[in-house]
């Protein structure tokens, strides 16, 4: 007797109405496959932050058809630059020339920006207020449960709700992410483009914190401001009291860093201690699995926290929409595969922050020194096992080697 095909995905529930959750939704979307998405937030919004999209990110966003309502709005850039406090180079990346290679340009867009554009696309219902406490599992299908004592049923999970995901602890323990020793400050000024240029990008590094730079919409400098110190702490005083603590820390640092500050809005201030995970060989079992921050929370220090999540629900609904491949099957290949890209993501981005927050001046120094030294090296690096994998959804991108 002949086996029977795999029953086709009638319902896939999406934990988490996030940039990962809503992209994922789509991706589904155009393979044919129904979802639902559930949101803990009694409003669906995805923050204040800015995002920096590589090429990589944008050739994904590309593949779900959003690239140009996303270039409508989102700053281009033509060059990353990287440089002490005091503006001494450390480095530049020409990330202007990856629309000529691959395409697609590299970009920066408000998060809550993206995360629109990506909920306009969806036509998959969302149910907000809807906060999971667990779900189990049955022979052909997933209860997800929620804290107003309802459940819901689907074919397969799939846990996108974040770094503090409850559908990661019903897989793998409540253990809570790892925190890096730092923390972000971040906030948005208001600058002309008499004031700023647009589509600029910079990283200053000075000994335990740095302040890194990017315009996100017109006249909308996003800017994150990173120190050394202790988890759990909070910000006495008024926002403009935060403001002139960030504005004591950087002082005497190179133009236009005060500038920024001065023309920064108080009440945009946002302070968070920075997290992430060791690459985890786990992400599912059964019917359930994880994507984005949820699967492999990655720190801020290679901007590729977005980038990967989109990735992560392209190649997720590429698995299940594979004829002749089971749930499970398709699960346990998705993981597999994307856990190759990821892993190495996570391990450079902890080192990156590692760097970041050295004070010891002979250590910066060295670092710096070692930086410079292997620079063309890094681009090269960079280039090819980062932005040149998405060429897989853009097969007829022009690309030359870095």
């Amino acid at each position: 007797m002949s086996a029977q095909a795999p029953r086709p995905i009638r319902r896939v529930l999406i934990a988490g109405g996030g940039l990962g959750g809503i992209a994922t939704a789509l991706a589904l979307q155009q393979q044919g496959i129904e979802s639902v998405v559930f949101e803990r937030a009694p409003e669906l919004r995805d923050g204040g932050a800015g995002l920096h999209i590589f090429t990589n990110g944008m050739l994904a966003l590309a593949h779900l058809g959003l690239a140009e309502q996303v270039t409508a709005i989102a700053p281009v850039q033509s060059v990353c630059r990287f440089s002490t406090s005091s503006g001494r180079a450390i480095g530049t990346y020409p990330v202007g020339e990856f629309i000529e290679r691959y395409g697609q340009p590299t970009v920066a867009i408000g998060r809550s920006d993206l995360h629109g554009i990506l909920r306009d696309a969806v036509d998959a219902p969302i149910v907000t207020g809807a906060e999971v406490t667990g779900y189990t599992e049955h022979a052909d299908g997933v209860s997800l449960h929620f804290a107003d004592g309802t459940s819901e049923e689907g074919d397969l999970l799939i846990g996108a709700d974040g770094v503090h995901s409850a559908v990661r602890a019903g897989l793998l323990g409540s253990q809570p992410p790892d925190y890096t020793g730092y923390i972000a400050w971040r906030g948005h000024a208001k600058m002309s483009p008499e004031e700023f240029e647009p589509g600029s990008f910079q990283a200053l590094f000075g000994p335990g914190t740095r302040f890194t730079y990017y315009d996100i919409a017109p006249g909308v400098v996003h800017w994150m401001s990173v120190a050394n110190g202790p988890a759990g702490g909070r910000d006495k005083g008024t926002p403009e009291q935060t403001l002139d603590m960030l504005r004591a820390r950087h002082a005497g640092w190179v133009d236009p860093v005060r500038r920024i500050l001065d023309a920064t809005v108080p009440e945009s201030i946002l302070r968070g201690d920075v997290v992430d995970r060791k690459p985890d060989p786990v992400w599912g079992r059964g019917r359930v699995t994880l994507l984005g921050d949820a699967a492999h929370a990655v720190s801020f220090n290679i901007g590729q926290g977005a980038c990967l999540a989109v990735e992560d629900a392209l190649v997720l609904a590429e698995h299940l929409a594979a004829p002749g491949a089971t749930v499970t099957e398709a699960l346990r290949g998705y993981e597999a595969e994307r856990q190759q890209r990821t892993r190495p993501m996570q391990l450079l981005a902890h080192r990156i922050g590692v760097m970041g927050a050295l004070q010891n001046p002979a250590a910066i120094w060295l670092r710096d020194r070692v930086l410079k030294l292997g620079w063309s090296r890094t681009l090269h690096t960079t280039e090819n096992e980062h932005v040149a994998y998405a060429t897989r959804w853009a097969p007829n991108a022009a690309r030359t080697a870095a």
